[in-house]
């Protein structure tokens, strides 16, 4: 059973990706939203308490790991994916193609393009630089 933020960090990397608030679809969810309504457990959502809360679990990650990804990886909804299994998620996605042969191919959008282009270039980078490096920002 999940207790805090470290035992999600351990089940999290034995299993490689999870769901960010649980499936409805089937998509495996180290933490169910609502789980702990089920059982009796320390971790409860949208309490602010960063060891038991696993909505501010999401950007503890994004703070304090560098082998974990979260974002939009499961039919558009969140979700966290490992250093380890993020090669699975990418050749789902797009065989054996590379990001530019996507792009020229049209699968692509100008989008994805601005923040690949930011990444490939500067690495890791917080959403805020990401928004000013691909120019997001409206005038």
């Amino acid at each position: 059973m999940i207790q805090n933020y470290n035992d999600f960090i351990t089940h999290l990397l034995a299993a490689g990706f999870s769901m960010g608030g649980g499936s409805d679809d089937g998509i495996y969810a180290v933490v169910n939203h609502g789980w702990n309504e089920q059982v009796d457990s320390p971790v409860q959502w949208h309490t602010g308490d960063a060891d038991t809360d696993p909505w501010e679990w999401r950007m503890r990650v994004l703070d304090e790991r560098d082998d974990i990804a979260y974002g939009k990886i499961f039919f558009k909804k969140s979700g966290f994916v490992t250093r380890e299994w993020a090669p699975y998620f990418l050749a789902a996605r797009r065989g054996r193609s590379t990001f530019e042969q996507e792009y020229d191919a049209g699968r692509m959008n100008s989008y994805a393009k601005r923040i690949y282009t930011a990444v490939t270039e500067f690495g890791a980078l917080p959403l805020e630089e990401i928004k000013r490096e691909g120019n997001f920002y409206r005038d």
